[in-house]
């Protein structure tokens, strides 16, 4: 599956549910390969150092169901600007995503689209990816590496 605006939405609808609109939050949604979204939401917590990025449970729950993320999006309410944002997956994200190859499509912000965000391949977003430097052909490890 493609990521698009249904995916947004799913992530949306999920921060809706689990934070009034008055409030920040945020929440991920993600499609895998049979067309089912998975979405979740990032843990608060006093200590920092245990919150787990908003699309942590739903990459969790995917490998559990042994199935293919294909895009993954992350959105993040504002409330003092009064719009919801578009976030790019920060690097233990694009860690996490990996596993599934550098094809997974992601969204990105992106002020000249009408929507304000965009799709990127991981690739895209980290063309430099370290695991490429542990394969004999130089290319994006697959999933069989990650296993080793």
């Amino acid at each position: 599956m493609q990521l698009d605006q249904k995916l947004v939405d799913a992530a949306v609808a999920q921060l809706d549910r689990r934070w009034p609109s008055d409030e920040q939050g945020g929440a991920a949604a993600i499609y895998l390969d049979d067309g089912q979204i998975l979405t979740s939401v990032g843990l608060d917590n006093l200590n920092g150092g245990v919150s787990l990025c908003h699309e942590t449970g739903a990459i969790c729950q995917a490998y559990t169901l042994d199935k293919k993320v294909t895009a993954s999006v992350c959105v993040y309410r504002d409330p003092g600007r009064e719009r919801v944002l578009v976030l790019p997956p920060c690097g233990i994200c694009q860690e996490r995503l990996a596993l599934w190859g550098p094809d997974v499509q992601v969204g990105v912000p992106d002020d000249f689209a009408v929507t304000g965000w965009s799709v990127r391949t991981l690739r895209d977003v980290n063309p430099f990816y370290w695991g490429s430097q542990f394969t004999d052909d130089g290319a994006w490890p697959g999933p069989e590496a990650h296993f080793s």
